[in-house]
């Protein structure tokens, strides 16, 4: 008993201690999230601002959900038009579409994305990257099918808010070294609607933050 004051005053620094490491923690973290999520921004409205401009072998759409409330989802189509655009403007003669089976609803992505291209009136050549289901896998199973078409310059295509960390896996895992890439950020009606970037605003700081865990970066 004659030992108890000494150990509740101890106790007690124990929590004040580690409460103060949380909260320090806490305050580093989301530090960090807002520096990520700030970069993920600038350079979304930097890709906006400037759209590219050079010709390309081959524009590169990386997949998304394909369906979305039982329709085509407009995160994915938004991309695919701008990759037609890019074709209508003479810049690319060919599209590549890079997406594979959709968890929710078994279609292939890349498939979806090849009929919306057709529907919109692009007559050009598609070729497929039907396996993927990441944006790392949607990179690096591209390699091959570019390389079978003769791909050497190629411009990706993607969202805004998607492409920090697009720009980044490229050059990992040396994507960007092997082509010569440039990327084009589609203004598609998910950017423009609030609720879907804030969505992307949450969700690629995770994204990045699981990339760098699994060496990625």
């Amino acid at each position: 008993m004659a030992n108890t004051p000494e150990r509740t005053p101890r106790r007690s620094r124990f929590r004040r201690a580690r409460t103060l490491w949380l909260l320090a923690a806490a305050v580093v973290l989301l530090g960090g999230y807002g520096a990520i999520a700030s970069s993920i921004a600038l350079r979304a409205e930097s890709l906006l601002a400037d759209p590219p401009k050079h010709p390309a072998d081959a524009a590169l759409v990386l997949g998304n959900r394909a369906y979305r409330n039982g329709a085509p989802n407009p995160c994915l189509t938004g991309r695919v038009d701008t990759a037609v655009q890019l074709a209508q403007a003479g810049l690319v003669p060919r599209i590549v579409m890079s997406g594979g089976v959709d968890d929710e609803d078994g279609r292939i992505e890349a498939e979806v994305m090849e009929v919306h291209a057709r529907a919109s009136g692009y007559a050009g050549p598609v070729s497929r990257e039907s396996v993927s289901s990441s944006t790392h896998a949607n990179l690096a199973l591209s390699w091959a099918v570019l390389d079978a078409a003769g791909v050497k310059r190629v411009i990706v295509v993607s969202e805004p808010y998607h492409m920090w960390r697009v720009e980044r896996l490229a050059r990992a895992s040396g994507f960007d070294g092997h082509f010569d890439v440039q990327y084009a950020a589609a203004p598609t009606s998910c950017w423009r609607r609030w609720g879907m970037g804030f969505r992307g605003a949450l969700r690629e700081p995770l994204a990045i933050v699981n990339n760098a865990v699994h060496g990625q970066f």
